[in-house]
């Protein structure tokens, strides 16, 4: 199955990020090749060779995420791992090796991580959860073109800084400069 990423040239947060849009296009299309062909892979200007690559790669995401129990909403268990790993990351770089710079950051964006699970409703698995799920919400109304407030652009703004360097030590431990 072709759902894994490119570990060397992807940033872990825009790849979750990426995938969660895929996993909403899949429900928009409703699980139907057909809209999928229409609205997505016809737009790629590729080799027929690499749209049957990427008709394979939809057609295996969509078996995934009827067999995981996700066809309306939730994510894939490698997305959930994904975002998991980056919690302990975080959890490690707060607690044990107590980065300034880290901790500086996630200073900031505490108030904002907790005002958002509090609009939300419901309770976040955990807080980089909730910066995951705050920027998606972020990209999904950028993509209606809907207007966002000014507060919510800053409180945002804490969410992407927090998860970027959380995305940097993960390409360091990815790439084994960082033992953990």
């Amino acid at each position: 199955m072709i759902i894994a990423r490119e570990k060397r040239r992807t940033n872990i947060v825009e790849y979750i990020l990426y995938m969660y849009q895929v996993e909403d296009t899949i429900r928009a299309c409703e699980f139907n090749m057909d809209l999928i062909e229409q609205r997505v892979i016809a737009q790629f200007q590729v080799t027929e060779k690499v749209k049957q690559d990427i008709r394979n790669w939809y057609s295996d995401l969509m078996v995934i995420m009827y067999q995981e129990g996700v066809k309306d909403t939730g994510h894939i268990s490698m997305l959930t791992s994904l975002s998991n790993d980056l919690y302990s990351l975080h959890y490690k770089l707060i607690h044990e090796i107590q980065d300034n710079k880290y901790l500086e950051q996630y200073a900031w964006a505490m108030p904002n991580i907790r005002a958002f699970e509090s609009r939300i409703g419901k309770t976040p698995k955990h807080e980089i959860d909730t910066c995951l799920t705050a920027m998606y919400a972020l990209l999904l109304l950028r993509l209606q073109k809907k207007k966002v407030s000014r507060e919510t652009m800053e409180a945002m703004q804490t969410f992407s800084n927090l998860l970027a360097l959380l995305g940097n030590w993960y390409r360091k431990m990815e790439e084994g400069k960082l033992e953990v």
